[in-house]
């Protein structure tokens, strides 16, 4: 079972530039009701591309679209120039991801806002807020998709709340470079 931490978090709306897969903006309050599951990547990420987004897929496909929503969070904090929302749109129809996805909107620096208000610390991050929009997932890396499975499928369940909110983890080994095969750290 993936640990979670005994505090509720409330996670701020999205802060984004634009939208994909979508006729109108996505916004968190227009989803409340549902479990909100967030991938945030990186095109040219290869964490992303190898798991976080066909994991984000699997989730959609898995669990009724009345009961969980998927989003994503195009979120990038290096090679800015080659992450346009042209070559985005490219990405998304060739990869067939069908599911909302936003651009997160670039902050001071190298870290994307929302990024910074949801606490991530790179990409892949899955990210899952239960019915009433309180985070109770925060995952960096590549978590174990029936791992992921099972606690979502736990918050579609649940009827109020239970001891436990935000998780975390970190991928299987520590190293220093930035991009590994589970993903790429913002430091």
């Amino acid at each position: 079972m993936i640990p979670l931490r005994d505090k509720y978090q409330a996670v701020p709306e999205l802060l984004v530039d634009r939208w994909f897969n979508t006729p109108e903006p996505v916004t968190l309050a227009g989803l409340r009701g549902k479990v909100i599951v967030i991938e945030a990547f990186q095109m040219l990420c290869p964490g992303c591309v190898s798991h976080g987004l066909p994991q984000a897929i699997a989730i959609r496909e898995t669990f009724p679209r009345e009961e969980v929503e998927v989003i994503g969070i195009h979120t990038v904090f290096e090679h800015h120039a080659a992450m346009t929302p042209v070559s985005l749109e490219a990405f998304l129809h060739e990869y067939g991801i069908g599911f909302p996805v936003a651009v997160d909107r670039p902050g001071d620096g190298d870290i994307p806002e929302t990024m910074k208000a949801l606490g991530l610390r790179g990409t892949p991050s899955l990210v899952v807020l239960d019915r009433r929009g309180f985070m109770r997932i925060n995952l960096f890396g590549r978590p174990s998709d029936m791992l992921v499975a099972a606690e979502i499928a736990r918050l579609v369940f649940e009827r109020g709340p239970t001891a436990g909110q935000v998780a975390t983890a970190e991928p299987a080994h520590g190293a220093s470079s930035p991009c590994l095969p589970e993903g790429c750290k913002t430091s």
